[in-house]
């Protein structure tokens, strides 16, 4: 072998070794297993929370219920963006597909600001033709139960975001917490509504909603700004 070859063979494997991700640590590998978990747990509760919400919501003729569903809806893809970056991690080391998460990022949020604008022309349409709905039980009882979940999840996924250093984690429990005041708010629109019958309460409700979806829209769409330094 000629000298200059076994030096390019050396320097190709030192190229090798250099890019390598580093191996995870045991209590770092821990924590995304942790990550994980949650995650699970969020995608198993927004299905549940979606499907009821929009099948109560269309039964009911409510405004409010269907968008606290279809919301429901977009922020279990955004779960799905998070696992499979937490996947990532575990299995090859931090290497991560930026990209890839930006725009999907990007995508979830136009989503939530299309929603936001549905909800306002169909409340605002509501209120004109004064259309009422029915109460729903069903739809009460999920956004009721989704309060103390939202509130476990983001407390548990910003602990372990911030054990990790996640930008992406944390961002996702910054949903959660949106997620439950929305859930608030669709309670004391049903609890308003079933306790005075109102016509127009559905109406007025799904518009105190609309700030909290594009608040989130907005969070979704800047999430790569907040991710450009990279996970640490």
């Amino acid at each position: 072998m000629q000298p200059e070859n076994v030096v390019d063979a050396c320097a190709c494997g030192a190229s090798s070794r250099v890019d390598a991700p580093p191996p995870l640590s045991e209590a770092r590998a821990a924590l995304i297993r942790d990550a994980f978990r949650l995650e699970w747990l969020t995608i198993a509760w927004m299905t549940v929370e979606a499907v009821v919400a929009i099948a109560a919501g269309i039964a009911a003729g409510s405004l409010v219920l269907t968008a606290f569903g279809l919301d429901s809806v977009i922020e279990l893809a955004s779960a799905g963006v998070l696992m499979w970056r937490l996947r990532v991690e575990l299995q090859h080391g931090q290497a991560f597909s930026e990209e890839v998460e930006r725009r999907a990022s990007r995508i979830a949020g136009g989503l939530l600001f299309a929603l936001a604008a549905y909800v306002t022309v169909a409340a605002f349409w509501s209120l004109w033709t004064r259309q009422g709905e029915t109460f729903s039980w069903p739809g009460f009882i999920v956004a009721l139960i989704a309060i103390p979940a939202m509130r476990y999840l983001a407390r548990s996924k910003i602990a372990i975001a911030e054990k990790l250093g996640s930008r992406a984690l944390r961002a996702d429990a910054m949903e959660a917490i949106t997620c439950g005041w929305l859930s608030f708010v669709v309670v004391v629109a049903l609890a308003a509504q079933w306790a005075f019958g109102a016509w127009w309460i559905d109406g007025v409700g799904s518009l105190a909603i609309v700030w909290l979806l594009i608040k989130e829209g907005r969070e979704a769409w800047h999430h790569q700004e907040c991710c450009a330094g990279g996970e640490r």
